[in-house]
């Protein structure tokens, strides 16, 4: 089962500084049937203009992945973390017991960017930050976060939930298939695909469910996101 969200359909903000769509309740935008999925409670796909940025704020139990898909953001935190995740890399942070954390481009471009927030799987734990670059060429989606441990281990970004992160590009032509059960979401940052018999074009969104396998077939070279949720039902 598809639930497709068109980038015209997100709810949307403009600050200036900030352009912001939101596959979910966010803010000032409020849609009582787009609340989240499972534990997933967040995904903005946000523009954030040269120079400009989030003043600092609070967050607490709340894995925070942040996908960064041109230009960089900075960031710096309470636990004195300072760092820039640049295009095609991600940050975590993992709120737990509490954090305050400021993030800004420094760049003389644009900053685009998915933010993607998922509820912690334990409450309360010891705040963290950490970011990593990964594979860049296309032709593969990679394991970027996870709460698995093996995962871990093999060298993924450690996310305190039951779901995990894959990122990258498919060449033209190109099918990706994974096993799957539960539910999933997937962001089309780039490109055209399809799935199911549905086309997603850049900008769209798409809930997944109730399927054995995911298969994206890439009608052009398409970055995409996914979001995989293995113990969530709906």
């Amino acid at each position: 089962m598809l639930d497709i969200q068109r980038y015209d359909q997100l709810g949307h903000a403009d600050h200036g500084w900030l352009n912001a769509h939101f596959h979910f309740s966010f803010a000032e935008y409020h849609n009582p049937a787009r609340m989240g999925l499972g534990p997933l409670r967040v995904i903005n796909d946000d523009i954030v203009q040269a120079g400009g940025g989030f003043a600092p704020h609070p967050h607490r139990d709340m894995e925070i992945i942040t996908y960064v898909r041109e230009g960089a953001i900075t960031h710096e935190d309470s636990l004195g973390n300072r760092g820039k995740t640049a295009a095609g890399d991600i940050q975590v942070m993992s709120a737990g017991s509490g954090i305050t954390h400021s993030e800004w481009s420094e760049e003389k471009v644009a900053t685009r960017l998915y933010q993607i927030w998922i509820h912690s799987r334990n409450k309360g734990t010891p705040p963290r930050w950490e970011a990593k670059q990964f594979p860049k060429a296309e032709g593969a989606l990679h394991l970027l976060a996870s709460g698995n441990v093996a995962d871990k281990e093999k060298g993924a970004l450690w996310i305190d939930s039951d779901g995990s992160i894959w990122g990258g590009v498919l060449k033209a032509g190109q099918m990706w298939t994974q096993p799957f059960s539960g539910v999933g979401y997937l962001l089309v940052s780039t490109g055209e695909v399809e799935i199911e018999g549905q086309t997603l074009k850049k900008g769209d969104g798409v809930a997944i469910s109730k399927v054995n396998q995911l298969v994206i077939s890439a009608k052009q070279a398409s970055e995409l996101v996914w979001i995989d949720l293995p113990n969530t039902t709906i």
